[in-house]
């Protein structure tokens, strides 16, 4: 594995709320197969053990796909809560 020196980016949007930064964490090289492995320390550090669900999440710039994000699901619906619930709530309230 290589190691990096961890990159801090500011986070600003509907993500943001109670995160600081984010970082490189590490560089990973997809195989002939397509597939790829997170480096034991940063599944350790996110809590990320076998049997784990991900989700995928993708942005795309100029019609193409520009960045990944892995979101653990168990967090997901907090997210989309977070994200969904004042908006459907100014809905239902009309």
């Amino acid at each position: 594995m290589t190691t990096t020196k961890k990159t801090k980016i500011p986070v600003s949007g509907p993500f943001s709320k109670g995160t600081s930064c984010c970082a490189v964490e590490a560089l990973v090289t997809v195989d002939e197969r397509g597939q790829m492995v997170l480096p034991k320390e940063l599944r350790a550090k996110a809590g990320i053990k076998a049997g784990d669900k991900l989700a995928v999440t993708s942005w795309e710039k100029d019609g193409k796909v520009c960045c990944i994000a892995l979101i653990k699901a168990v967090n997901l619906e907090a997210m989309v809560k977070g994200m969904l619930g004042p908006v459907m709530g100014d809905i239902l309230n009309k």
